[in-house]
């Protein structure tokens, strides 16, 4: 809604009415907290959680949102990022988001998948919750999501999150949505792929195919750039207005 929101003329509205705005559920875009600022003068504070764990990392109300990251851990919770063995990584290295529970089952954490011991088992051992997203952490203590662990596109042994890709397209104007995904490539294993929804009135095109890719390569390593463009009228997205990547 935000990105829709974002594409408007918010100079129309009367929006002094807003004093506190927040989101969650899907990572947020830089350009999207850009706009909204400008038209507000509010800052979003993002935050990070699952319905397994509730809020888990926040821009607490008071504290300074750096835009583009999830905010900080929440007390309440022992967060980490680990690698493929559960061992900590050092800060600006990208893992996955657990939390502790080796010493302490926090209050809010879920206790199981009802009637399912294999998946809770899963997700849930060595004295971590594993909660399938990735991230890195910064020297301040701010996370910064990269995507779920299946929707990282392993491409001529680079690891790329999506969730950067996608922000650099969505500064373009003509942008309303976009997702980005792995396609299978013989000779790099995996190559990104956009699915992008125009904004009414703009005509997809080859030449716009290539402007996307230019800006990518211009704002991004060269690397990242989506080496398939596609146009959709819409993105499959869940019940909760997530983006299905592996659906693209």
């Amino acid at each position: 809604m935000l990105r829709m929101l974002i594409r408007g003329d918010l100079s129309k509205f009367d929006l002094s009415s807003i004093h506190h705005m927040t989101t969650a559920g899907e990572a947020l875009n830089p350009e999207v907290f850009n706009q909204f600022k400008a038209a507000t003068g509010l800052e979003i504070m993002e935050g990070f959680g699952q319905t397994e764990t509730t809020l888990a990392i926040a821009n607490l109300y008071g504290t300074t949102p750096k835009i583009g990251a999830m905010g900080k851990a929440n007390p309440q919770y022992d967060v980490d990022v680990v690698d493929q063995d559960g061992k900590s990584v050092p800060a600006g290295e990208v893992g996955e988001i657990v939390i502790h529970t080796d010493k302490a089952v926090p209050c809010g954490l879920f206790k199981e998948y009802y009637r399912d011991a294999e998946r809770t088992s899963e997700a849930w051992h060595d004295g971590l919750y594993h909660t399938g997203d990735t991230a890195w952490r910064d020297e301040d203590g701010y996370f910064w999501y990269v995507g779920r662990v299946d929707d990282v596109i392993k491409s001529s042994g680079y690891r790329i999150g999506p969730f950067e890709i996608e922000s650099v397209i969505m500064e373009l104007p003509y942008v309303l949505e976009c997702g980005v995904s792995a396609v299978p490539d013989e000779v790099r294993g995996q190559v990104v792929k956009a699915s992008i929804v125009l904004t009414k009135g703009t005509v997809p095109n080859e030449e716009l195919k290539k402007e996307i890719q230019q800006y990518v390569k211009d704002h991004t390593a060269p690397y990242k750039y989506p080496r398939v463009v596609v146009f959709r009228d819409e993105l499959p997205k869940t019940i909760s207005g997530k983006i299905q990547r592996n659906k693209l």
